[in-house]
């Protein structure tokens, strides 16, 4: 099933962007937490997204934003709705299909790294890219994020900065088309979290995959090609950046 500009909102869901990566098209989610209470994480989606951009989504907790990122990288579906990579309707696929796309395409990064104690960087990254079809070189990866001098680094010998670009790399050793960030810099302090966003940039920048970042941070939002603000489950602002900052620029 799988193989390797301005945002418009259609207003059917057939309607095609022909250049875009995603299409997502009146997507809701909908969890139900007892036989009487539901809770809408999404209601009604509707987005478009690039090869290549740089995207921040931000909003309050619970607006439906990690629901929005675990649906794109197939770590859910969607309760109606349809959400297209490329040709493939991801909300249509079965569970083998989305594991093919997620191995093939997508690379996480998330607020924790849970990256393996007794395994150093090299190792951690090589577990990954075992499973890809045209990996880069471990080494290679941790160059990218600037940790090629802590190769032989077990996880409990770098700084919390130190092991989050590690996932990093990690994530992008299979070279994804996509990088979904959940709170990335989140645990981190200032100068360290300068440090991670300079490695997604050049990772967008050098690799072209589309990197999506979900921060509640707003200075963030300063470095993206386009700002996609959530509320209550709904897209309620999608705004392009005519000056995009440099990691170096963002204050927070």
């Amino acid at each position: 099933m799988f193989g390797r500009g301005q945002n418009r909102v259609a207003t059917t869901a057939h309607e095609v962007s022909r250049d875009a990566i995603f299409r997502v098209r009146g997507v809701s989610k909908t969890y139900r937490v007892s036989e009487t209470v539901e809770v809408h994480a999404l209601r009604g989606v509707d987005l478009d997204l690039y090869p290549g951009e740089f995207v921040v989504l931000l909003g309050p907790s619970g607006s439906g934003k990690s629901t929005l990122l675990n649906i794109l990288g197939a770590l859910d579906v969607p309760t109606s709705g349809e959400v297209i990579f490329h040709d493939h309707n991801l909300s249509a696929a079965d569970d083998r299909e989305r594991t093919r796309y997620r191995r093939e395409h997508v690379g996480f990064v998330f607020q924790f790294y849970n990256l393996i104690p007794s395994l150093t960087a090299r190792e951690n990254v090589a577990l990954v890219a075992e499973l890809a079809e045209e990996p880069m070189r471990p080494e290679e990866a941790l160059e990218m994020v600037g940790l090629l001098e802590r190769l032989d680094h077990f996880p409990s010998q770098m700084s919390g900065g130190e092991q989050q670009r590690v996932a990093i790399a990690r994530a992008i050793v299979k070279r994804p088309q996509l990088l979904l960030c959940d709170e990335p810099t989140g645990a981190l302090d200032y100068e360290t979290g300068k440090m991670v966003l300079e490695a997604l940039a050049r990772v967008n920048r050098e690799l072209g995959a589309m990197v999506a970042v979900i921060t509640h941070n707003s200075a963030i939002a300063a470095m993206a090609d386009r700002v996609i603000r959530l509320r209550s489950g709904e897209v309620v602002e999608i705004r392009r950046n005519e000056h995009k900052s440099s990691p170096d620029e963002v204050v927070w």
